[in-house]
């Protein structure tokens, strides 16, 4: 079973910037997709970004442009740097890793909150 453990979450001004982490507790080299999504109160759970084992990028029109994610093999982590940020990107954003046979594990979870 892989854990995820996020980290990097908090509350920042509206333009401002964070990076999120996602460490998993095995290597991350043979998962097909590591991505993250987001949950704001009383809505459903998005996905914001994606990307493969071979470095192939996916990103949700509302963050297109502002959000980069990356992950690092030989730390078993995966990143999503949050660039001018927005009130209505306040959520709690999840890790999540799909493996063989679309096994899939979850985090539980980061609050990044984008208030001034």
């Amino acid at each position: 079973q892989v854990q995820l453990v996020e980290s990097g979450g908090g509350l920042v001004q509206p333009g401002g910037s964070l990076r999120l982490s996602c460490a998993a507790s095995e290597s991350i080299f043979n998962i097909s997709a590591l991505g993250w999504y987001r949950q704001a109160p009383g809505k459903g759970r998005e996905l914001i970004a994606a990307i493969t084992n071979d470095n192939n990028t996916h990103f949700g029109d509302s963050v297109k442009g502002r959000f980069i994610i990356s992950r690092d093999n030989a730390k078993n982590t995966v990143y999503l740097q949050m660039n001018s940020l927005k009130p209505e990107d306040t959520a709690v954003y999840y890790c999540r890793a799909v493996l063989a046979y679309d096994i899939v594990y979850w985090g539980k979870g980061v609050q990044v909150t984008v208030s001034g």
